[in-house]
């Protein structure tokens, strides 16, 4: 049966009628602005099964907005303003489709690293005292210790020009906000540059500066509504089974920074549990070919029971939060634990393993998707986040441009997850300390004093597979993070085996757990990171090629196995035996095909093969749709860094985009004015580098970096490696016989 509807709410009243049906709902093209929110409720659906999709290849947009008819008139200095209804209050704006720039400090810079553009004077007093009234802006920061981001309401001012700020809650590890890296929105007054807004919610008057080439008053203008634009509602006795979402476009949903409030366990993360589409107790669900662009939150959020539900094919890019999050139910955590801090004596953890009920995403799959510029406000945002979830699989999806992880698991409840041919670079952009892949797994034995740690896992090794039930296995995919780590397994990540992956910059951290085997991968221009691991922790890390000497911070004791690598660096292969490790290790020349080109499959005479190495298949990483596949980027391939012999002190060597040579001799001492012949003298600074962007010139003496003296070029790299993660250290140099103090970027 066939039959038109006016509208999707009286399509799906009908297809609720249906028993024991297959239903279809196709949308003729264009755009269909929602009132409120689609829910689709368990007791209201007896059909079999609903597809709702596009008709035919016509394009159909799901807009969470709505459209406003103004009367603008000028305001002055090339600003126009238009009174809005007094029932619309909206913090997006579109004009003729594109989002424009909310009234801010600084102004907005596309090429600015950090949320476009920050000020440590973004709220000083001066500036507060210079609003009028400040009330409904909002201020935006980096977490101190760069791990995410606070965002504030402006609630008022005090006639100090202090601020009365309402949030600081998006993020589960307390803090001050970042001393730099904060910008403020909404306020009047810094509405001053093309393409901005302000709406002044008391007198209902919007006020914006349109840019060049836009006539207002014939422009569409169009603004954010509703957080969420569809909804599955079912329970676990009662889900929603068998509807699909298939080939639409959403568009325009409301911020939801405000409501990133609900801590997840002891990660770091707090959530908003919505997003365009919400999976909130369903079954057999998909999301298929379909598109989120330009939103403010979260584009898909699986809440609490999700069994078997797919997303595939579909493209999610510049919106505000996640792309994909599992957040499972805290019901279903046997001791569960909010915050980093908190932990329980040993006779208070309830025992018994595994979940306490079902209502949690499991099986679920997110396959051939292209996620990209995503975490544009939150910044504790990634592309696929998995919590409280279990046998969830990330596979073929390219991820990229996002202020944290590509991917991230927030603790071990409860394993069994499979992340496999994804590509994953460009990560960790606007924060620190973390990777393109990253996992915590503090669960329920976790406790931040690592002797009590020591103590209770050695007395009670049962402990540890409570909650990571299941193995968890990263395998066949392709990472890169300039600011980090590739992969990243931080506190307690347990019960996983990693392999056949190639790490394109950052190396491989392992932070203190267990059962963690890592075989057969390629770290290109890095190593493995082994930090603070815990006696007998039964860790494995054989049969990968690294390219440089390992960097362990705590170790006291190697696991169960480091041995049969391949190092590219001889001196990094004896460095590795100086910790009695690698003893049937080789170093040698790999003989990669065509590295310059990204692929390192190795000859079949290459040597890697000795210490049982196999060739990773290279034309298996990210998305396969076809359109997809023609609209991803593609990771930077770096050229492979050779070992440097950094006793010859004439040797330049690269660092943070210039050059670099240590002092030598008596004649360089006196050329540079220096009272010894120590130090690291910068030959280029390079253009538009790191180096030239903290203020170095070539002939400036680095003597000292993080407080410790630089001897030689070869000291400055010991401490810099120190460094990993952090965005800048305090360096003290010499120029024209004067000692400087700056802070040195870092990325």
């Amino acid at each position: 049966m066939t039959k038109p509807f006016r509208s999707i709410n009286k399509a799906l009243l009908a297809a609720g009628s249906l028993r024991d049906a297959d239903v279809r709902i196709e949308l003729r093209g264009g755009k269909y602005y929602l009132d409120t929110t689609l829910i689709l409720k368990a007791e209201d659906l007896k059909v079999r099964s609903l597809t709702i999709q596009n008709y035919g290849k016509e394009k159909v947009s799901i807009s969470a907005g709505r459209k406003l008819d103004l009367n603008w008139t000028s305001a002055g200095k090339g600003i126009f303003k238009a009174a809005v209804p007094s029932n619309v209050s909206f913090e997006r704006l579109y004009i003729n489709g594109a989002l424009q720039q909310m009234a801010r400090y600084p102004n907005y810079d596309p090429e600015a690293r950090i949320f476009n553009g920050t000020a440590a004077d973004a709220i000083a007093p001066a500036r507060v005292k210079s609003w009028k009234n400040p009330a409904g802006g909002y201020v935006h920061a980096l977490h101190s210790g760069e791990w995410g981001s606070w965002d504030y309401l402006i609630t008022g001012s005090d006639k100090d020009g202090k601020l009365n700020l309402q949030g600081g809650w998006q993020n589960n590890r307390p803090s001050e906000m970042h001393s730099q890296h904060r910008f403020v929105e909404n306020i009047r007054e810094e509405l001053d540059v093309p393409g901005e807004w302000y709406l002044d919610k008391a007198e209902r008057m919007l006020y914006y500066f349109p840019s060049a080439g836009i006539d207002i008053r014939k422009s569409l203008v169009e603004v954010s509504r509703l957080k969420n634009s569809i909804e599955l509602k079912g329970t676990p006795a009662g889900p929603v089974k068998n509807v699909e979402i298939k080939g639409l476009s959403f568009l325009h949903n409301e911020r939801s920074f405000m409501e990133t409030k609900e801590p997840l366990l002891r990660s770091d993360w707090t959530i908003y549990r919505g997003g365009a589409i919400l999976f909130d107790g369903t079954e057999n669900c998909k999301i298929t070919d379909c598109q989120f662009t330009g939103i403010g939150g979260n584009a898909i959020m699986l809440s609490n029971y999700n069994l078997k539900d797919t997303i595939s094919g579909s493209y999610v890019a510049n919106i505000g939060a996640s792309a994909v999050c599992f957040v499972g139910n805290r019901s279903a955590v046997r001791s569960p634990l909010n915050n980093y801090e908190e932990s329980l004596p040993y006779d208070k953890i309830d025992k018994t393993p595994g979940p306490l009920s079902n209502d949690y995403p499991q099986e679920c799959v997110v396959t051939d998707n292209l996620f990209h510029n995503l975490g544009e406000i939150e910044k504790q945002a990634t592309g696929v986040q998995i919590a409280m979830s279990s046998g969830i699989k990330v596979s073929h999806n390219t991820i990229y441009n996002t202020p944290r992880a590509g991917i991230n698991i927030g603790d071990g409840c409860w394993g069994g997850h499979e992340i496999a041919y994804n590509d994953v670079f460009n990560t960790v952009l606007e924060t620190g300390d973390h990777g393109a892949f990253n996992s915590w797994g503090r669960d329920r034995f976790w406790h931040p004093d690592r002797k009590y740690m020591d103590s209770i896992v050695m007395a009670h090794p049962e402990l540890i597979l409570l909650d990571a039930q299941r193995q968890t296995t990263i395998h066949d995919n392709r990472f890169r993070c300039d600011h980090g780590w590739d992969i990243d397994l931080d506190d307690g990540s347990s019960n996983y085996k990693i392999y056949n992956n190639v790490c394109l910059n950052g190396g491989l951290k392992l932070r203190e757990g267990f059962y963690r085997i890592v075989e057969n991968n390629i770290l290109i221009n890095n190593t493995f990171h082994p930090h603070v691991w815990f006696l007998k922790s039964g860790d494995v890390f054989k049969h990968n090629i690294v390219s440089k000497k390992y960097a362990p911070i705590g170790i006291n004791d190697w696991g169960n196995a480091v041995d049969s690598n391949f190092f590219l660096d001889p001196a990094a292969l004896s460095n590795a035996q100086h910790f009695k490790t690698d003893a049937h290790s080789i170093a040698d020349d790999p003989l990669f095909a065509e590295q310059s080109k990204g692929n390192y499959a190795v000859a079949v005479n290459s040597p890697a093969f000795n210490i049982g190495f196999q060739n990773i298949p290279m034309r298996r990483f990210g998305v396969k749709n076809v359109l997809l596949k023609k609209m991803a980027a593609q990771p930077l391939i770096s050229p492979l860094e050779k070992a440097q012999d950094l006793t010859d002190k004439s040797a330049v060597v690269p660092f943070l985009g210039g050059q670099l040579k240590s002092v030598d001799g008596l004649g360089e001492r006196s050329v540079y004015g220096l009272p010894d012949t120590y130090g690291a003298i910068v030959i280029s600074p390079g253009d538009n580098t790191l180096l030239s962007r903290s203020g170095l010139k070539a002939k400036d003496v680095i003597r000292v970096a993080d407080g410790k003296t630089v001897q030689s070029v070869a000291d400055l790299l010991k401490i810099h490696q120190g460094q990993f993660g952090r965005s800048a250290m305090v360096i003290e140099f010499m120029r024209n016989q004067q000692m400087l103090k700056t802070e040195l970027q870092l990325k």
